[in-house]
């Protein structure tokens, strides 16, 4: 699988080629399946919800970009018997979009569902992470990003890569999310980290990771 990791979607230039040459093709020409499940951990987060699937949420632009098809998988109403009938509907869809929220809802549900054991296998798929959709592949998201308590009550996820991510960097509106913020978070880690702004995304192809960026972003040594 390859991926495409981003703090806030396909929001410039750069990430659009980007993620087209990962795609191989127009994205007009492409199928994709969005996962919205990371916003139903917040009832306040309902709305988005909504917008994100609908394509009407422009900030974070990935149900917008203009797909040949595009449809829903939820996560919280599958079992791993259930999510089995969408085997081939997985492995045929060019994109997975995979929403922000809660890192930690999501990796509940995504190994619940099934998901997170079947989504490296699928070779040819584009996984698009915006935000907490990305932080879900990741080895940990740290303190800083628990709001939902996971049963274990660890802060682990999928491990799929082999770097933290540290989303949302500099965001007017988020004062908690400074680089001063991002050093202390990576240094508590103590792993590799990439703190990345809203303009910049991180690729992911045959063990090749590289950033691509209009924006901002920090790396952090492990």
């Amino acid at each position: 699988m390859q991926l495409l990791l981003t703090s806030a979607g396909v929001t410039n230039a750069s990430i659009r080629e980007a993620f087209i040459d990962l795609l191989g093709k127009p994205i007009h020409e492409a199928s994709a399946l969005c996962i919205p499940t990371a916003l139903h951990a917040r009832p306040e987060l309902a709305t988005h919800a909504q917008r994100f699937v609908s394509g009407t949420e422009p900030r974070t632009p990935m149900c917008e970009l203009g797909w040949k098809s595009l449809g829903i998988l939820e996560l919280s109403a599958m079992s791993e018997t259930e999510l089995s009938l969408w085997h081939s509907a997985l492995e045929s869809t060019d994109a997975l979009l995979v929403s922000g929220g809660d890192a930690l809802f999501l990796h509940y549900w995504m190994r619940k569902s099934g998901l997170a054991e079947l989504v490296s296998s699928l070779e040819r798929m584009v996984y698009v992470g915006l935000s907490a959709g990305s932080m879900v592949l990741t080895p940990r998201i740290g303190q800083e990003f628990v709001a939902w308590k996971a049963p274990t009550g660890s802060d682990q996820t999928l491990g799929l890569v082999d770097f933290c991510l540290f989303p949302h960097l500099n965001h007017p509106d988020l004062p908690e999310n400074s680089a001063a913020d991002a050093q202390r978070w990576a240094k508590e880690l103590g792993a590799e980290c990439f703190a990345i702004d809203d303009q910049t995304a991180i690729g992911v192809r045959e063990g090749r990771t590289w950033v691509i960026s209009e924006g901002a972003w920090l790396h952090f040594p492990p």
